[in-house]
């Protein structure tokens, strides 16, 4: 059977299996193994699920995975995400569109002590969502907005997903990290124009709050902004050293993962309750990262042993004589379409084997391309008709708002998040300037 047929015969007999339900992981790793010993027989197919397993035990920025997993969740579990929020509440709340604007601000905090899209989806629909709807704001403009902030969490340093693709893709998780910084914040920067912009022409959809609202003691204002300030801080502490070269990533990581547990501790916050709840949730989602670069590492072996990656790029380049250009164009449309049934870990993973090499053959950065994936995977989580964040949003938002207004909210964010996309395809030292800078030095 020539080889092409049967790199085709993997990824359907894949996406059939996760159709029917099959976890991500389990799907992947076991069309691995199978056509490992179908094409390589027992000594073969088990040495490649075995390299796989060291590989990955052997990868030591792995550790930085369980370390920022759990500030994230300490941070959560004991309520020192929500003094964020009572900051921008009080801070903000006179402008026009201000705690929609510190929605934004919050959702990017809880990116960097999370990094995953869930938990900033989470926060802003238990702590915001009701709060904003009770001052008056419209209900699509501040859905889109929750969405919006928690897709920040998978580009936001330190962002989970990033690792995973670190992993696949074997190149540096800090210089990633570090290259996530600038195209986060610009469309942080963005979204808050656009909420500040609209709210301005359209005062009833963002209104500012009252007057007796707003009269609080300064010295209250002066303890919520320290109380708020606090995740930061914590961030601080942990990256400062980081990028001055004083520690090490993983160093850097436990220095984190202290600090928040400390934190805790001494506002009388580290209950019995949120240590375990905070280690429980670590270890589930540990594990199931591990599980899936496991079965990733797999698979990607299966195709480097037939050498698919070549036989698809002698199509692009040569057969179809495509421009480079328009191939990588092509490869974040796939994404798009695939972020209707899937989330971010299972499109990297199934597409990885081919992309990544590929990407790196046409000549592009793989660093930059690390980014352009993620902004791509913001996108497809907020593209109907099965965008991964509309139905988190569905699940979360109170019965007065219908899927067809989670649908008419992102309409406006897709199009910054899209345009934000452009600009670091076109100008690709908006993700590369600050990794330069720091290792460069």
């Amino acid at each position: 059977m020539p080889y092409e047929m049967i790199a085709t015969l993997m990824f359907s007999t894949m996406m059939l299996m996760l159709l029917t339900g099959q976890r991500v992981f389990g799907a992947i790793g076991f069309v691995a193994v199978v056509a490992a010993l179908l094409l390589w027989g027992d000594r073969g197919g088990f040495d490649i699920g075995f390299a796989a397993a060291m590989k990955l035990m052997k990868w030591y920025p792995l550790l930085t995975l369980p370390m920022f997993i759990f500030m994230g969740y300490v941070l959560s579990e004991s309520k020192i995400a929500d003094d964020l929020y009572k900051m921008f509440h009080v801070w903000m709340g006179g402008l026009r569109g201000g705690l929609a604007i510190g929605t934004i601000g919050l959702m990017v905090l809880i990116s960097a002590m999370n990094g995953l899209s869930v938990a900033g989806m989470a926060i802003g629909a238990t702590i915001a969502l009701p709060e904003l709807l009770k001052r008056g704001y419209d209900k699509r403009m501040v859905t889109g907005v929750i969405q919006a902030g928690s897709s920040l969490g998978i580009l936001v340093p330190p962002s989970v997903v990033l690792v995973l693709y670190a992993m696949i893709a074997r190149q540096p998780v800090g210089q990633l990290w570090l290259a996530g910084v600038v195209p986060g914040l610009m469309m942080a920067a963005m979204f808050i124009a656009y909420i500040a912009i609209r709210c301005r022409i359209n005062p009833e959809l963002g209104p500012a709050l009252a007057l007796e609202d707003r009269d609080i003691p300064r010295a209250e204002k002066l303890r919520l902004l320290r109380a708020g300030l606090l995740p930061l801080v914590i961030f601080a502490v942990m990256m400062v050293p980081f990028v001055n070269g004083w520690t090490s990533l993983v160093e850097s990581s436990a220095i984190g993962a202290l600090a928040a547990f400390m934190a805790a501790v001494l506002k009388g916050r580290m209950t019995r309750e949120v240590f375990e709840n905070s280690v429980r949730n670590t270890l589930a989602i540990t594990c199931m990262f591990m599980w899936i670069i496991l079965a990733a590492l797999a698979f990607g072996a299966v195709f480097d042993g037939l050498g698919a990656v070549k036989a698809i790029e002698a199509l692009f380049t040569e057969r179809l004589g495509l421009n480079p250009w328009v191939i990588l164009i092509l490869m974040q449309l796939s994404f798009i379409v695939m972020g209707t049934f899937l989330d971010d870990t299972a499109m990297l993973v199934i597409v990885a084997p081919l992309y990544v090499p590929l990407v790196g053959a046409l000549g592009f950065d793989l660093i930059w391309y690390g980014i352009l994936y993620t902004i791509t995977c913001q996108i497809a989580y907020m593209t109907p008709p099965f965008g991964y964040n509309l139905f988190l949003m569905r699940a979360m938002a109170p019965p007065e708002i219908s899927l067809r207004d989670i649908y008419a909210s992102i309409t406006p964010f897709v199009i910054v998040m899209a345009f934000a996309l452009a600009l670091v395809m076109i100008f690709p030292q908006v993700a590369l300037w600050l990794p330069n800078y720091v290792y460069g030095n």
